[in-house]
């Protein structure tokens, strides 16, 4: 059953200029809310795909990046919210700039290749150390340097592994 546009935005709340909430019930199942924090040409932009999917009545396979938000809010053992980055777009699951945490001690929580873009192998990858926030806050410098030099960021940024145009 589909919604029109002015039922969807019933489920977003502005909080303030670049924060919004998605509020559960927004799709079916959601276990969190979702956040979303966009400029206003990202804000345009999230609001007319959502437009355009509520006049079309969800046809289709694609989804708004809202609505992605969304249906990550309602997988199983997330904590906190689902929260879309300011570069949020759709993606292929997940959002593109779409993160969220997971309760590894809750059995029914899931690890989602989604999350890290594994149709285009983006790399996205996670570390856990048994280092706290005071062991590393006197050398997040050199670590943030260390990261740069050892991961490229793209063309035109130098690292380790050569990268050009060709």
């Amino acid at each position: 059953m589909s919604r029109s546009y002015s039922e969807e935005l019933k489920f977003i709340e502005r909080i303030d200029s670049h924060s919004f909430r998605i509020k559960k019930g927004f799709v079916k199942n959601m276990n969190v809310e979702g956040r979303f924090y966009v400029n206003k040409k990202l804000e345009e932009l999230s609001m007319a795909e959502l437009k355009n999917f509520s006049e079309h009545s969800g046809g289709g396979t694609f989804l708004p990046a809202v609505k992605q938000i969304a249906n990550v809010a309602s997988l199983p053992g997330i904590v906190g919210n689902s929260i879309g980055l300011p570069d949020i777009h759709s993606g292929y699951g997940f959002a593109i700039g779409n993160m969220a945490a997971f309760d590894m001690d809750n059995p029914l929580a899931v690890v989602s290749p989604g999350g890290v873009g594994f149709d285009i192998n983006c790399g996205i990858s996670l570390l856990r150390t048994n280092l706290s926030f005071k062991d590393v806050q006197p050398h997040k410098d050199q670590l943030a340097q260390k990261i740069f030099d050892y991961i490229p960021v793209g063309v035109g940024s130098k690292g380790i592994i050569p990268v050009s145009t060709e």
